[in-house]
């Protein structure tokens, strides 16, 4: 072997050596993920709002590499606590530079997925760092947790959508400014928020109800089961049933026939049904604080019967760490705006800080 040919192989391998240093894969223990997310030695799939990757390090500049089912999912980047961009990650799989230009010394770096399942599902890979920065113990763990079961109005569905048009496409839903996600960075919680736009309890605008894809680990496979032993929160929200009182009174569509063939169900079945799923919850935490509330479209309008229907569903379980609350009707076309979920988060954590012992 000649002299430069040597020289050529030593730089090639300290370059290899520095790069493999900066990278930081997804099964990292540095690494604090927050929400229902599938780790493997090779990726972390994120599919459920507001699931999240936060790392601390030091360093000017800071990468990432991902791959978007469909192109169609949006993560807010978040430097030291303050939203700096918009990820929007592409198909193929991709290194993206998050930040640069950071003042030398520590940082956190968050990736907060804005948009739902509906969306599709994202795969992280790793984090890469200059040479000579470096990786730092994850942030501490929150002492309080919440989960959320909801819908569109939990997810932030069209909250960004200032034309009137509702629109529910991906541009326009900021998980991170829904009520849920408000709530909880009040209370400096851990969030799980086990939402998707168009449920129901009883019925949904698709074929598959909360019941039925509340404990998937993946939310978009129903084979990929949840381990609730991962994550025992200490506050449970249901925001549920906002659907269900459309759907029940429309009996051409084709889920309420596959639901209920011609008849209606009895304020009963609607009862139990609720009931049941509030059970369900109450199995899988035998601790939490439950808040089964409603709200703010119109199925809290006056003399709507879905608010009675959970007052009773709850009743029937005889259970005092189970609340209700029900916020008012917003009387405005759509899905709750960036200050309407704002209004609906500051009713939520007044009740909390009237009723929750935490």
């Amino acid at each position: 072997m000649c002299y430069k040919h040597f020289l050529l192989c030593i730089c090639l391998g300290i370059s290899l050596q520095c790069a493999a240093q900066s990278i930081i894969k997804a099964n990292d223990r540095h690494i604090q993920y927050s929400g229902r997310i599938a780790i493997t030695d090779s990726t972390a799939e994120l599919s459920w709002p507001a699931s999240s990757i936060k790392i601390n390090f030091t360093g000017t500049r800071i990468r990432a590499t991902l791959a978007d089912e469909r192109s169609d999912n949006n993560y807010n980047v978040i430097i030291d606590g303050k939203v700096v961009s918009i990820l929007h990650p592409l198909q193929p799989k991709k290194e993206y530079v998050l930040a640069e230009g950071l003042k030398p010394g520590k940082h956190t770096l968050e990736l907060f997925k804005r948009t739902e399942s509906n969306m599709g599902k994202t795969w992280f890979y790793q984090f890469g760092l200059r040479e000579g920065n470096k990786l730092l113990p994850p942030p501490p763990v929150q002492k309080r947790k919440i989960e959320f079961f909801g819908n569109s109005i939990s997810c932030g569905y069209a909250d960004e959508d200032t034309t009137g048009k509702d629109r529910g496409t991906s541009p326009y839903e900021n998980g991170y400014l829904s009520y849920a996600a408000l709530t909880a960075r009040h209370f400096n919680a851990e969030l799980h928020n086990t939402s998707k736009s168009g449920i129901g309890i009883t019925v949904s605008w698709f074929p598959l109800t909360m019941p039925e894809m509340y404990d998937r680990l993946d939310a978009t496979d129903p084979l990929s089961k949840w381990d609730f032993s991962k994550y025992t929160p200490d506050l449970v929200v249901i925001n549920l049933f906002q659907n269900d009182s459309w759907i029940v009174n429309l009996p051409k569509n084709d889920q309420f026939k596959a639901r209920f063939d011609t008849i209606p169900p009895t304020p009963e079945f609607i009862i139990n049904a609720y009931a049941n799923f509030v059970k369900s919850i109450r199995s899988k935490y035998p601790n939490a604080y439950i808040i089964c509330m409603l709200g703010s479209m119109d199925a809290t309008k006056e003399r709507s019967p879905w608010p009675g229907y959970i007052d009773k569903a709850v009743a029937s379980l005889n259970d005092n760490n189970i609340y209700t609350h029900f916020i008012p009707y917003k009387n405005t076309n759509g899905h709750p705006t960036i200050k309407e979920q704002q209004a609906m988060a500051d009713d939520l954590v007044g009740f909390i800080e009237q009723h929750i012992k935490w």
